[in-house]
């Protein structure tokens, strides 16, 4: 039964045939005059918000309920001809939609600017899908829906978009140092930003059920960047990869048949002789080029790292024992340190803590039970 009938009381119910309606006001078009006794069905996904007199004065669960009102059948038209017949106790049933609306879109509308640790200032452009769901119909009704008869995913997910892009843009910027790490961060991202977003969704009486990020994809040029980046990594060496294109030309040139096959083999096997010379010229100064040094700890002169003694001041490379005073490096068969003369077999004494009475090392300055300074 209508909402603008004289005699007959409402029996107010909707459904969502849309599947898309967040909110839907009954009457659609302007206020009504529901009048007292009229019945309410609300299903079980779905709440009912009763404005009465321009204020809501409750909120209704699923089930059947009577509302009450002022406005009488016929005494209300009556009483209302100062005012052309319409009665100023006006009053407007909102039903709203609790289920999950899944698959809304998120993304950048332009790219925005993301500063890679690796690869400097870059734009980015994002994109994925998140769930919401109304979970305080009253705040939701009177914070963002309005007056509106008829309230929409579509007229809501702009707004909430924007929101989601602002939080990702500060989101990247404190979590992620590159875009090379992305891969592996798809989930720590979709949690982390929902997490945030949690707060400022709840200001409008709704939440965000789950959130996906499904790309982050930087400019063409980026991208180019970064395959010729990994091209690069595949191959250290481009020696090793000039070879490995001769070594695969000489094979196919062995399995061709006919004059041209003979003719390949017969130049790829004069050009042999001068690859291979020129490579192992080039190989061997790299080898003598690249040979590790080291220095010696006691003339500081460079050495090769090989050696068991220093050439220009004779001292031991290789350690066997070393003295427990200077640190200088002994043979096996030393009794006494040729550099301070202390005692090999004379160990150090071990240091107690005055305050706690705990072993520490013999050069120790705090110790390490307590925390006291030993003096």
């Amino acid at each position: 039964m209508g909402t603008n009938n004289v005699v007959f009381l409402e029996n107010l119910e909707w459904f969502d045939d849309t599947g898309q309606e967040l909110v839907h006001r009954l009457p659609e078009e302007g206020s009504g005059e529901i009048k007292y006794g009229a019945q309410l069905t609300v299903r079980d996904s779905q709440a009912g918000v009763f404005f009465y007199k321009g204020k809501a004065v409750g909120a209704f669960g699923p089930g059947r309920h009577t509302l009450k009102t002022l406005n009488i059948p016929l005494l209300t038209k009556i009483a209302s001809l100062p005012w052309g017949g319409t009665s100023p106790l006006r009053a407007e049933m909102y039903f709203i939609n609790l289920k999950v609306f899944t698959n809304l879109k998120w993304g950048t509308r332009d790219p925005v600017a993301f500063r890679d640790s690796e690869l400097g200032l870059i734009r980015l452009r994002a994109f994925g899908v998140f769930n919401l769901q109304v979970v305080q119909p009253v705040l939701f009704v009177n914070s963002l829906v309005g007056t509106q008869g008829i309230f929409t995913t579509a007229e809501i997910e702009e707004y909430l978009n924007r929101v989601i892009v602002s939080r990702f843009n500060d989101y990247m910027g404190e979590k992620i140092d590159s875009i090379l790490n992305l891969p592996s961060k798809y989930d720590e991202l979709s949690q982390g930003l929902s997490e945030r977003l949690t707060e400022d969704f709840s200001h409008f009486g709704i939440c965000m059920t789950h959130l996906y990020v499904n790309a982050i994809t930087p400019p063409p040029e980026v991208q180019q960047a970064i395959d010729d980046r990994s091209r690069i990594g595949v191959f250290d060496d481009m020696n090793k990869l000039m070879q490995m294109k001769a070594a695969m030309a000489m094979e196919k040139a062995s399995d061709s048949e006919g004059g041209s096959g003979m003719g390949m083999g017969t130049g790829l096997g004069l050009m042999m002789p001068a690859m291979f010379a020129q490579y192992f010229a080039s190989a061997q100064p790299q080898t003598k080029q690249n040979q590790p040094e080291t220095k010696c700890p006691d003339c500081d002169n460079s050495i090769p790292a090989q050696s068991k003694f220093c050439p220009d001041c004779g001292h031991q490379l290789l350690v066997f024992e070393q003295c427990p005073r200077c640190s200088k490096n002994l043979t096996p068969t030393a009794k006494f340190c040729s550099r301070c003369g202390h005692a090999v077999e004379e160990k150090p004494a071990t240091k107690f803590c005055p305050n706690c009475g705990n072993e520490n090392l013999c050069d120790a300055v705090f110790c390490n039970e307590c925390g006291e300074k030993m003096g």
